[in-house]
C-alpha cells in the first residue's frame, strides 16, 4: 500500500511538513483556503531558520541588527551591540515567506488543493481511512464545489482556529490577539528603520504583552499583542502604540489593517488517532516573545520526519503511538524554552513597574548576549556560573529598584 497524507493549512508548519513528506516519496495533499493569505504577525525569524530551512535572500525584507526596547516611561535601551558580523534578525512578510515554502513543496510533487475542509470523518477502525469533506475553490466559484478525499493520516496545520483540532476534540486554549497596521512611511522616516526594530512595553500599548514597530520591504508593521479580545480594548491599545511612536510615524499612510488570534499555550491533545496538530493549531507560540514562525516550521518538519521514519518511507500506516513519539520529542527539545519564557512573562509583564525593571535589565551586556544567542540559534546558551549569578543579581536588583516585587 502507498501511504496518503493530508496536510491542512499551508503556512510555515503545513508547507514544511508537506515538503518533508514529498521528499520521502509519500503521496501528500496540501489544503489551503486562501492562497494569498498574509497572516498578521511581526514577521521576525531567527538566523538559524534561514540556514535550516534554506531560505533565499529575497525572502528576507530587512536584516535587523539593532533593537530598541522602550519602557512605559519611554526610557530607550539599545540592544544589538553583541551581534557578530553576519548575525541578524530576519524580517519578512508572511505572504512572501508562506508563498515560497508552499511553492517549494508543490515543486517536489505535493498536490495543492485550493479548498476549505468542512468536516473530518473519523474512521470506525484503526485501519480504515479518514474522509476529508471540503469545498474546492479551484473552479473560481465563490461557494466552491463539495468534494471528499480518503486519507490515511492528517496533519492539522490550520492555525489558531483549527477546524481539524475541533474535529478531533483536541481541547481549547486561551488565545491572544495580534493586531497590526502596515504603514508606508516617507523615505526619510523609513531610513530610520533601515535595520532597526522597536519593542514598546506598557499598559497603554499592551496589558500583558508588548507592541512593536518592525521594518518590512517598503513599510513598517505597527502592532500590539494582547489577551484583551474586545474590539474597543484592542483599538485603545493600538492608539497607544501609534501615540508612543507618533514622531517616527509622521506622514505615514496605512496600507493594510489585519488581526489574528495567537495561541497562549499548547492544546490539551495534540495527537488523536492518526491526526497530529502542528504550529498554531497545536499551540506552539512562545510566551514573552510571542514567537511562532520558526516553531511552526520546525514542528511541521519534526512531525513529518516521524511519519517518514515510522511508516518506513510510506510503506505502512503509522499508529497513534507513532505520532505521539513526535510530541514526546518536541516536548523534550523545547519544553524548557516554553517554561522559561512563560515565567518571564509572568514576572516582567504584570505591571508597569516590572516592565521598567525588564527594560533596565535589557541594558546589561550579559543579558543581551544570552538573549540574542538563545533567540538566533534556539539554544538556551549556558552562561558560565559567574555570569549567571551576575544576571540573577541584576534581575533582582532591577525588580527591587522598580518596587516590582511588591504583590
Amino acid at each position: 500500500m502507498a501511504l496518503r497524507v493530508a496536510v491542512v493549512g499551508s503556512g510555515p508548519a503545513g508547507s514544511s511538513a508537506a515538503e518533508t513528506l514529498a521528499k520521502a516519496g509519500i503521496e501528500t495533499f496540501l489544503f489551503e483556503r486562501k492562497l494569498d493569505n498574509a497572516k498578521p504577525c511581526g514577521g521576525a525569524i531567527p538566523l538559524c531558520m534561514v540556514d535550516e530551512f534554506d531560505l533565499p535572500p529575497h525572502i528576507i525584507d530587512r536584516q535587523v541588527r539593532k533593537m530598541k526596547m522602550i519602557s512605559p516611561s519611554n526610557v530607550e535601551v539599545n540592544i544589538g551591540g553583541t551581534l557578530k558580523d553576519g548575525e541578524y534578525i530576519g524580517m519578512c512578510r508572511r505572504e512572501v515567506l508562506d508563498g515560497f515554502l508552499r511553492d517549494r513543496a508543490v515543486g517536489l510533487g505535493v498536490k495543492l488543493i485550493n479548498g476549505i475542509v468542512n468536516k473530518l470523518e473519523i474512521p470506525s477502525s484503526s485501519t480504515a481511512p479518514y474522509v476529508l469533506h471540503y469545498a474546492d475553490f479551484s473552479s473560481g466559484k465563490a461557494e466552491g464545489e463539495m468534494k471528499s478525499l480518503q486519507i490515511d493520516l492528517v496533519i492539522g496545520a490550520d492555525g489558531a482556529n483549527s477546524r481539524i483540532a475541533k474535529e478531533i476534540d483536541a481541547g481549547d486554549y486561551n488565545y491572544a490577539i495580534a493586531f497590526q497596521e502596515r504603514i508606508r512611511l516617507p523615505d526619510k522616516q523609513m531610513a530610520y528603520y533601515e535595520d532597526l526594530a522597536e519593542m514598546y512595553v506598557g499598559d497603554d500599548v499592551s496589558t500583558d504583552f508588548y507592541a512593536w514597530v518592525f521594518p518590512k520591504y517598503d513599510h513598517v508593521a505597527v502592532g500590539t499583542g494582547t489577551m484583551q479580545v474586545h474590539k474597543a480594548d484592542i483599538k485603545k491599545l493600538q492608539a497607544g502604540i501609534r501615540a508612543r511612536a507618533a514622531n517616527r510615524l509622521q506622514g505615514g499612510e496605512i496600507i493594510k489593517v489585519e488581526a489574528h488570534p495567537i495561541p497562549e499555550h499548547p492544546r490539551p491533545r495534540r495527537v488523536v488517532g492518526r491526526v497530529a496538530l502542528v504550529g498554531d493549531a497545536a499551540g506552539y507560540v512562545t510566551k514573552s516573545s510571542g514567537e511562532g514562525i520558526y516553531f511552526a516550521a520546525k514542528s511541521g518538519r519534526m512531525c513529518a520526519e516521524m511519519i517518514v521514519a515510522r511508516s518506513e518511507n510510506g510503506a505502512k500506516v503509522p499508529t497513534e503511538a507513532d505520532l505521539k513519539a513526535y510530541i514526546k520529542k518536541w516536548d523534550k527539545e523545547y519544553g524548557i524554552t516554553y517554561f522559561v519564557l512563560d515565567i518571564l512573562q509572568r514576572v516582567f509583564y504584570r505591571s508597569d513597574a516590572t516592565r521598567e525593571a525588564f527594560v533596565e535589565m535589557c541594558a546589561d551586556i550579559d543579558v543581551q548576549r544570552l538573549t540574542f544567542d538563545s533567540y538566533l540559534y534556539k539554544t538556551v546558551v549556558p552562561a558560565n556560573p559567574l555570569t549567571q549569578l551576575k544576571i540573577t543579581a541584576k534581575t533582582i536588583g532591577s525588580l527591587l529598584r522598580g518596587n516590582a516585587l511588591a504583590p
